[in-house]
């Protein structure tokens, strides 16, 4: 039987020039850049310098004929502290635009750093959920030029990201404004060949959480369609690859794709409460990394919505995606799940290897839906306080 087609509205609107593929970065001095002095933004880790991409974006710049300052303190779930401090250094520093050199977390402080530059107060001043005071963003942020060196949030293509408030607890999404799409991004795979195993898995499943998340959500549109079943099946069929042998460019390359795909995916729709579990998680425990966050709950949480009949359609075309050619029933997603999952050497992560205990569930399941509760508003089918804690409890071990 023939699918109807959706119907349902939607809104494109997506600004960033994007250069994909190896050897990408070579090209960066070449391009229009939007300021004469950059703060060049990485992690507080040593990848960036020990893999030469620091070296090699200065040398760009110089090319290019720009000034730039580093600012090297970006946690990899970063702090409404650090991205504060990082927005005062590019003021004292007369920085009129911002270089973003690194994964997720630091495409992530980027949009923050950006808007503390040019604003007065703090950053929750312009936090628009939890304990945020939902202020308008006054004055313009800095320009970003975002080179992504992982593939695991597609934050390189969109105007959001996602910071920690240490003293609330809080994980929260910031962002929204159109004016915080990088101007400029650089997606060169070969940036990502030296990111280890582990890590290639847990942003490789986080950019796929994104799409299938985007896929079966309640205001699924064809666009977001488009891109998240695109998505699903770049990353679904080579992220194993890519983890057993990270010299591997073909995959590296397809799931370089798969992320930036996934971040369309999240401008045209949007994520589910998985995320904002997960979230909650890592906001009480800061070591756990987000991916990896959420592999240990995805089993459950799409297991919850299968058992009560939500798409099962969707579902299905989810596992012929990831490559399971004869799949016909919605069960056999989370066989293809737990297969990759298993491929990537994934499949035995521990909450309780993080320090997290069931006794947090109940404080766990009200962060979620008090810090993040307006993803619950994208799930197909409600989710109650209960089901959380449910979904928690059977992702425990």
């Amino acid at each position: 039987m023939k699918k109807a087609f959706n119907m349902n509205g939607f809104t494109a609107f997506v600004p960033t020039r994007v250069l994909f593929g190896a050897g990408k970065l070579n090209e960066l001095h070449k391009q229009e850049l939007p300021g004469k002095k950059a703060l060049l933004l990485i992690s507080n880790g040593k990848s960036a310098r020990a893999g030469g991409y620091l070296g090699r974006t200065e040398e760009q710049l110089r090319l290019a004929g720009k000034e730039w300052v580093v600012f090297d303190k970006i946690e990899a779930n970063p702090l409404k502290t650090t991205v504060e401090e990082g927005g005062r250094f590019a003021a004292a520093n007369g920085c009129d635009f911002i270089v973003a050199l690194g994964g997720g977390s630091v495409m992530d402080a980027a949009k923050a750093v950006a808007t503390m530059a040019t604003n007065e107060g703090d950053l929750w001043d312009y936090v628009m959920a939890g304990t945020g005071k939902r202020k308008p963003i006054v004055n313009d942020p800095l320009p970003i030029v975002a080179i992504t060196t992982t593939a695991g949030t597609g934050s390189e293509v969109d105007q959001y990201g996602v910071i920690s408030n240490d003293e609330t607890k809080e994980k929260i999404g910031f962002g929204g404004d159109d004016r915080l799409f990088p101007v400029l991004a650089i997606v060169d795979p070969e940036l990502m060949l030296t990111v280890p195993p582990k890590f290639t898995a847990y942003q490789g499943f986080d950019a796929l959480f994104h799409s299938t998340e985007t896929y079966i959500h309640k205001f699924a549109n064809p666009i977001s369609d488009m891109v998240s079943a695109t998505a699903i099946e770049a990353v679904g069929r080579n992220l194993a690859k890519a983890v057993a042998d990270g010299s591997d460019i073909e995959a590296r390359t397809a799931v370089a794709f798969g992320n930036t795909i996934s971040g369309y995916s999240m401008v045209y729709g949007s994520c589910m409460s998985e995320h904002s579990l997960e979230h909650a998680m890592s906001a009480f425990h800061h070591e756990l990394p987000h991916g990896a966050g959420l592999i240990m709950i995805s089993v459950a949480y799409y297991s919850h919505f299968i058992a009560h009949g939500v798409c099962p359609e969707r579902f299905v075309d989810m596992a012929k995606f990831m490559g399971m050619k004869d799949a016909e029933r919605p069960e056999d997603f989370i066989i293809a799940l737990k297969e990759l999952q298993k491929a990537c050497g994934v499949d035995d992560l521990r909450m309780s290897d993080y320090g997290i205990t069931e006794e947090e569930f109940d404080a766990l399941a009200d962060n979620a839906m008090e810090t993040m509760g307006g993803l619950f508003l994208s799930d197909p089918k409600e989710l109650s306080h209960a089901d959380v804690v449910e979904i928690y409890r059977n992702s425990y071990k």
